[in-house]
């Protein structure tokens, strides 16, 4: 086996730190995949342990040798600092993360946002390589805990100037909305995350329920679900529009536990059309085919 065309990959979560051992050619083929908690309650040195755990076992049980890591994060990079900015996993803020990490293993390490390494790994080898191997521009989608999102243009991932490309969950949506962690008011992220979901269907209905469960709720006529599920479709139709205006993408690949919900490809779909400015919207809706895998695999191919 020839080591050096080997992917090792690290889709670092805020609850979970997920590894794998690929090779890409002559077909996708994963040698290991495992997961440890990140116990980021811990500290920024406990996370970095746990990688290196985390590679360890991954070495272990694939009998493959490290040679160099790729890992998608929440935040990015500073580019003029080299520190991780603008993340929920808020222990990694201000840290040189890549260069630590580099030092702690001993191997070259290279770092993107986890949004980013989803729309890449989906665009090269997942739901857009089934349609076309040369898409002219490619939005992927996180609807999960976070709202995010990665730009892909002719087959490279797009960071942008200043690392924040296709941060789409902290455009303002509503000036007087909810409270972000970001520091803002009425984020793209505080009206169509999954905890925010949840949220809005606790305060109309007084009940705590997940929001995949709100979904099937909705589904049974529960009047709650759906005044949930309809508010969620409106900023949803709202928030990308603003996206397809900008980046005009051939292709959108919805991922993140919301993300499955499949009125988000049709009813979703038809609420973006109201605040296009072109009249036509021939953008197709994809589905993720790598599943939980995309971050992952995406973080290898850097």
């Amino acid at each position: 086996m020839n080591e050096s065309k080997i992917c090792w990959g690290i889709d670092l979560g805020g609850t979970k730190i997920e590894g794998a051992v690929f090779q890409l050619e002559p077909e996708l083929k994963i040698f290991s995949r495992l997961r440890l908690p990140t116990e980021q309650a811990k500290g920024y040195e406990h996370v970095l342990s746990q990688i290196k755990s985390l590679i360890h076992n991954l070495e272990e049980d694939s009998k493959l040798k490290v040679g160099k890591l790729g890992i998608g994060t929440p935040g990015t990079i500073d580019k003029l600092t080299g520190t991780i900015k603008n993340s929920n996993t808020l222990c990694l803020m201000g840290k040189p993360m890549d260069k630590d990490l580099s030092s702690l293993l001993g191997i070259p390490v290279a770092m993107a946002n986890d949004a980013n390494c989803f729309a890449y790994a989906e665009t090269l080898y997942g739901a857009v390589k089934e349609h076309t191997r040369d898409a002219e521009c490619v939005f992927g989608v996180i609807m999960g805990t976070g709202v995010g999102g990665g730009i892909v243009v002719h087959n490279k991932m797009l960071n942008g100037l200043h690392g924040i490309a296709g941060e789409w969950g902290h455009n303002t949506l509503v000036d007087e909305g909810p409270d972000c962690y970001c520091g803002r008011k009425g984020c793209v992220e505080t009206f169509i995350s999954g905890p925010a979901t949840e949220k809005y269907y606790e305060k109309i209905s007084g009940k705590k329920v997940k929001a995949s469960e709100i979904y099937q709720l909705f589904l049974t006529g529960d009047n709650h679900a759906i005044a949930t599920i309809e508010r969620l479709i409106k900023y949803f139709g709202k928030a990308l529009a603003t996206i397809v205006n900008i980046i005009d993408p051939e292709y959108i690949v919805l991922g993140g536990g919301l993300g499955n919900l499949d009125i988000l490809y049709t009813q979703g779909k038809e609420e973006i059309k109201k605040h296009l400015f072109n009249k036509d919207f021939n953008t197709q809706f994809l589905k993720p085919k790598l599943g939980d895998s995309a971050g992952v695999i995406g973080a290898g191919l850097l």
